[in-house]
């Protein structure tokens, strides 16, 4: 979870932004999360830190206002705010009890800000998961062969990930592409995507 969603900044069309837990391990899933984060570091990419900046000034300040709205829509767990460092570094950031229509849940933000949704079941998350215009990338993870039959069919996801991250599509093995608002028709990468590179020809003539 947190590798998918602050790799990068959170800057990844496939980053995760969403993560919508079941209340029976929900607590516990925040604990643990708490702790993750805060291991996390920012500083240049060039000394390996696992958080850097950024893409630039503009990028800081939507993402800063979009904090601003976490911090009336749910509980701030970590950052929120300005990291040290010469660029547009933002600490990586985490909000629970977030509710499935909030600003944070339905809008893409784009960058280390993720937010944390309890469901009430299985049944319910799904129902979450598809509460949105969005369905490029999305991750199940559930010891639960049924469930995860379930959210093969239901869920409305263009690269739908099962007990793995959300992040990490292989170019040129894994076709990729979204649903609705994230994306139609054939997925890059894979066979079909081709045609969309011809124009079909239609001919007849007469004998």
């Amino acid at each position: 979870m947190v590798a998918s969603a602050f790799g990068f900044q959170g800057q990844k069309c496939s980053a995760c932004s969403r993560a919508i837990v079941d209340k029976s391990i929900y607590n516990e899933f925040v604990k643990k999360l708490k702790v993750k984060v805060d291991e996390l570091t920012s500083g240049i990419a060039e000394e390996n830190f696992p958080a850097g900046p950024v893409i630039s000034a503009s990028a800081k300040k939507s993402i800063l206002n979009y904090i601003e709205i976490g911090k009336k829509e749910g509980k701030l767990l970590n950052g929120g705010e300005i990291a040290e460092g010469n660029g547009h570094f933002i600490k990586p950031t985490v909000f629970i009890d977030i509710a499935p229509k909030a600003r944070l849940s339905q809008e893409e933000i784009f960058g280390p800000v993720l937010a944390v949704i309890k469901s009430k079941n299985f049944d319910d998350a799904l129902k979450i998961c598809n509460n949105t215009m969005y369905g490029l990338t999305g991750a199940v993870f559930t010891n639960n062969r049924k469930k995860l039959e379930k959210a093969k069919k239901e869920l409305l996801i263009g690269n739908l990930y099962l007990n793995r991250k959300c992040t990490g599509a292989l170019v040129g093995v894994h076709p990729f592409g979204g649903f609705n608002m994230s994306g139609t028709d054939s997925k890059a990468g894979g066979r079909d995507y081709l045609l969309l590179f011809m124009q079909a020809k239609a001919m007849s003539e007469k004998i």
